[in-house]
């Protein structure tokens, strides 16, 4: 489901049960699962979020401050991840002759190509073992997510991702996957991510640790 609050589009889950109490949850990659008591009407459901919208805004603005903290980059001695290996900008791109903006630019771009050729590699591989296919996987720029699922079945994945390790990279992947099972985050949800990584967690608490230090 979807909301507006201070001209910002707000997406979240819901997931219903006998004796849920009405809950707001928010993981490390931003994704808002709403839980509620079943026969919850959408407009109950969407008054009560609404509520709550402020202190929705101000947590995805903290995930996305942890992710951005500022950091000076030195575009031409300086160090920059990819798949989490630091490496010289040149052994990523081609510097000479570039001003640093130009420099920038050409690394984001690496970083976008790069992103969507790992993680449709990725995809190919854990789409046959959860037996599930997205009608399309795009690479985008976000400063709370690191993927997303849709309704009509099209994942997004943050291009930073390219800067994480493979493993990391899979926990994405698997977990926007599973969101085509299971589009909330409830317990078969979380069983079925555990089943292809049991060490999902892990995974979790790098992005958490190390998010910051994923950025241009």
């Amino acid at each position: 489901m979807k909301f507006e609050f201070d001209n910002q589009k707000i997406t979240f889950n819901v997931q219903y049960g006998a004796k849920a109490k009405f809950s707001i949850q928010m993981d490390s990659l931003g994704h808002i699962t709403v839980k509620a008591p079943n026969g919850t009407s959408d407009e109950q459901l969407m008054l009560a979020v609404k509520r709550h919208g402020r202190a929705i805004l101000d947590k995805l603005d903290a995930i996305a401050a942890a992710r951005n903290v500022p950091q000076t980059r030195d575009y031409e001695e300086g160090k920059f991840l990819h798949l989490g290996n630091y490496y010289d900008l040149q052994e990523l791109i081609e510097t000479d002759g570039l001003s640093e903006e130009e420099r920038k630019v050409k690394l984001k771009k690496f970083y976008m190509l790069s992103c969507k050729k790992v993680v449709g590699e990725r995809i190919k591989i854990y789409q046959a073992q959860l037996k599930v296919k997205p009608k399309a996987f795009d690479i985008v720029e976000s400063a709370t997510k690191w993927g997303s699922c849709s309704s009509d079945r099209n994942l997004t994945f943050n291009y930073r991702l390219a800067m994480a390790p493979l493993e990391v990279i899979d926990y994405v992947v698997i977990h926007e996957l599973c969101h085509l099972l299971h589009m909330n985050h409830d317990r078969s949800f979380w069983r079925r991510v555990g089943s292809i990584m049991p060490d999902y967690k892990e995974k979790e608490q790098y992005l958490e640790r190390h998010g910051q230090a994923m950025t241009l």
